[in-house]
Parts: structure tokens; C-alpha cells; sequence
């Protein structure tokens, strides 16, 4: 069965997230979207513990759907953790994705970890524990368990990030290194940039939203062709099976908040090699910059930076398709705000047309977008399928900004279909 996934998002209870991240909620905006498996993100939380088992019941082996409701989502269990600690001389700050396939397993887990840290005090708890320990517990309660180190890259908390993370899985998670079976590309890097080290060719690279609102869940996701169950999606990501594992959908890199190196507070932003001549420096004021995805992978890297097309990639690689979400497109097509009414009247109509916003933005035919919206709209998701798409970068904390169109095309598109 082919199908999304988005693994990893959080609920309601978490730091600086959306009060509508609930179950049903989450039902409903999954099958908009087009995702089939749904991440339930904050399993070590207790009273989201207690919200899932009051709105879910099992559906396939270790997944759930809407309890007395015939809807076609399927929530799988997850939980992102954040791990502070001192290793090899350096404070580490580490996030993992960590998989279960049943709420007693759940709870196993949340028995151990509650004795290590306080797990009311946030969606996403903040642990002083080693990376390899949460390893050792999840797999403790259940070899079926996964764990997934969260946006690699992230400069401040990642287990690659230039701020507090290590130069290798090994480093990181020692004898348990065997039992990482994949880690998430994160929105400032994507495949290509992660295939430029062979030390990742045995990892699979799985892209999730990390979504903290209803509206970006699935901006980042997997699709897979294998069981519909928790042990076919495992088993799929473990073997890195491309018939199976499909392809992942990313952001383009560049619209990340931490693609290049920068200093936010001067609205500095440079290339690694800029980087480099001003020696890693905010030549504004004096403080060393924040070193960003493109500069970290290329000094991890044992290999040149791969075409965007997949060309020459290396054997067994999952493919990956780089989206722009469907109401951004539609922005950008109009010259007005993400978040304007008409924005929203467009999306709903267009997905109303065409089923999900998946659908809309990887299948449906030109001819197709063309009778089911605007003329510039039908055009702009053309040209992102095709990666013909203009981006500022993204730097410190700032995402990138994207444009599509030039000043003016989106009129003359217009135009154009009036005459014929």
C-alpha cells in the first residue's frame, strides 16, 4: 500500500506550539494534507498519554485511528526528547525521535525516563541523559522500538550541529550505534547534502515536519509503498528498501533557518567560504557567527556536493522530491499574505478539487491544476516540481525567502488566458 508519513510533530502540551494540536484535530488535517500515518509526537508527556488513549483505539499492528470513527488516518506513536549533557569534554545537546508500537511499551519507557527528569514539565522533556541511554531504555522495552536523531544538523541541538553535537554517530552513541538505523535530514539540509558522507550510506534519511501547528504538518515527509502497520514502516527505514521506502519530500534546503552562516542581530548572512575569510566572525560586531547546515556538512564531508537531480548518487540512496506547501505556492501566485483569507479560500478549493494537498502538489497533471484553479497558481506548482524557484537562504534562526514568480509574471499569466 502506498502511503505519507509525517513521524514527528508535537501536541498541544509542548513549549510554543498551536492549542489546536489534538487527536481529532490532527485526524482531520492529516487527511487534507494527504498523510496517511500520523506521528502523535509527546508520548512521554502524561496527560497527552491520557488524551490519546481517550481518542484512540487499535487499528493495524501498532497503529491507532480515531476511536469509533471510519477516517483514514493511522497515528503512530512518537515522542521527541532533548538530551543536555557533558561528553568528551563539551556540552552536548542532543534531539531525538524516538518510535514505539504500543502504549505499554510507552509506559515502559516513560517509567524509566520519569525517574531520570521531570516529564510534566514539557511536551518535549529536557533530560540530562547520555544520547545512548535513551537508546538502551527505548530498546529495553522493546527491540521494536526506533530511535532517530531529530534535524541532524541543527547548529544548537543536533547530534551533527556546530554548536554542541559530534563529528560521527559513533561518537555520539558508542556501542548502540548499530541500533541507529536512520537519522532526519531537518528543513536546512536535504539527501544530496547528507550523501556527501559515506560514513551515512548504510542510514536511511527519513524528512518529517517537526510541526508545532495544525498548517505544517507534512511540509517535511516519507512515502512508502510496504504493509500499512508499525513493523512494515520499521522494517522498511531499517532495510533502506527503495522498493518499499520510496522517496522522502523536503523543503529546499535554502528556505531552512539555518542554512548558511549568519548573525541574525547585524542581518549578516554568508557562504561558508565568506565564512571562512572573515574567519567564522560577524563582521558587524565582532562575535562569531553561527556556522550553518551548508558550512557543517561541508566539513564533515569525504565527498563533492551532489546534483540536486540525484544524479550519481550513491548506491541504494532513498530518491527525494523538494516542495514548497501548497499555501505558500498559492501566496506567492497572488503577491499577498500566507495567511490572507483568499490564500485560504484557494487552498480549500484546490484540495477540495483534487482530494489532499499531497495530490495537488506531487500527481495531479497541468491539465488538471489548470481546471481546477488559477492560471499563475496551476503555474507555480508547475515550477516547483521543476525546482525553478528563487531563494535568499535562510541564517540563524531566520528562515529563507522564497519566491517564485518575478515582479509582474503572475499578471501576464492572467493576461495570457483572458486573450486565448
Amino acid at each position: 500500500m502506498k502511503f505519507v508519513g509525517d513521524f514527528h510533530i508535537h501536541s498541544h502540551f509542548s513549549r510554543a506550539t498551536s492549542k489546536e494540536l489534538t487527536i481529532p484535530n490532527l485526524d482531520r488535517w492529516a487527511a487534507v494534507k494527504g498523510i496517511t500515518v500520523m506521528g502523535t509526537g509527546d508520548f512521554t508527556y502524561p496527560a497527552w498519554v491520557q488524551e490519546m488513549k481517550q481518542n484512540l483505539e487499535l487499528a493495524e499492528e501498532g497503529l491507532y485511528k480515531l476511536k469509533g470513527k471510519d477516517t483514514p488516518t493511522r497515528f503512530l506513536l512518537s515522542s521527541e526528547i532533548s538530551c543536555i549533557y557533558s561528553k568528551g569534554g563539551a556540552v552536548r545537546r542532543i534531539h531525538l525521535v524516538v518510535l514505539a508500537p504500543s502504549f505499554e511499551i510507552v509506559e515502559k519507557i516513560n517509567a524509566h525516563l520519569g525517574v531520570r527528569g521531570n516529564l510534566k514539565s514539557d511536551g518535549r522533556p529536557i533530560l540530562g541523559i547520555d544520547a545512548k541511554e535513551i537508546v538502551k531504555i527505548a530498546l529495553d522495552a522493546s527491540p521494536e522500538c526506533m530511535v532517530i536523531p531529530a534535524h541532524a544538523w541543527t547548529p544548537w541541538f543536533s547530534v551533527f550541529g556546530s554548536k554542541s553535537g559530534f563529528n560521527s554517530l559513533g561518537e555520539c552513541f558508542d556501542e548502540y550505534t548499530k541500533y541507529i538505523y536512520a537519522i532526519e535530514t531537518g528543513l536546512s539540509s536535504d539527501p544530496a547534502m547528507n550523501w556527501r558522507l559515506s560514513a551515512l550510506d548504510s542510514i536511511a534519511l527519513i524528512s518529517n515536519s517537526d510541526s508545532h501547528s495544525l498548517a505544517k504538518i507534512g511540509r517535511e515527509a516519507n512515502v512508502f509503498d510496504t504493509e500499512l502497520s508499525y513493523a512494515g514502516i520499521a522494517e522498511a527505514i531499517r532495510a533502506k528498501d527503495p522498493k518499499k521506502f520510496l522517496f522522502t519530500v523536503e523543503f529546499f534546503p535554502e528556505e531552512g533557518k539555518y542554512h548558511y552562516d549568519g548573525h541574525r542581530l547585524c542581518g549578516v548572512s554568508m557562504q561558508p567560504e565568506e565564512s571562512k575569510r572573515h574567519n567564522n566572525i560577524c563582521p558587524k560586531c565582532k562575535r562569531p557567527l553561527t556556522i550553518g547546515v551548508l558550512n557543517r556538512v561541508a566539513e564533515l564531508a569525504d565527498r563533492p556536493a551532489f546534483d540536486k537531480s540525484s544524479a550519481g548518487k550513491p548506491g541504494g540512496a532513498i530518491p527525494f522530491k523538494s516542495l514548497i506547501p501548497l499555501e505558500e505556492i498559492i501566496a506567492d501566485a497572488l503577491g499577498i499574505g500566507v495567511i490572507s483569507k483568499r490564500v485560504r479560500d484557494e487552498y480549500e478549493k484546490l484540495v477540495g478539487a483534487l482530494g489532499s494537498e499531497f495530490e495537488v502538489l506531487l500527481n495531479a497533471d497541468q491539465s488538471s491544476l489548470q481546471s481546477a484553479t488559477l492560471p499563475e497558481i496551476a503555474e507555480g506548482i508547475m515550477r516547483v516540481r521543476e525546482g525553478r524557484v528563487h531563494i535568499e537562504p535562510g541564517y540563524d534562526g531566520e528562515y529563507g525567502k522564497i519566491k517564485i514568480f518575478q515582479e509582474g509574471e503572475q499578471q501576464a499569466l492572467t493576461t495570457q488566458k483572458s486573450l486565448f
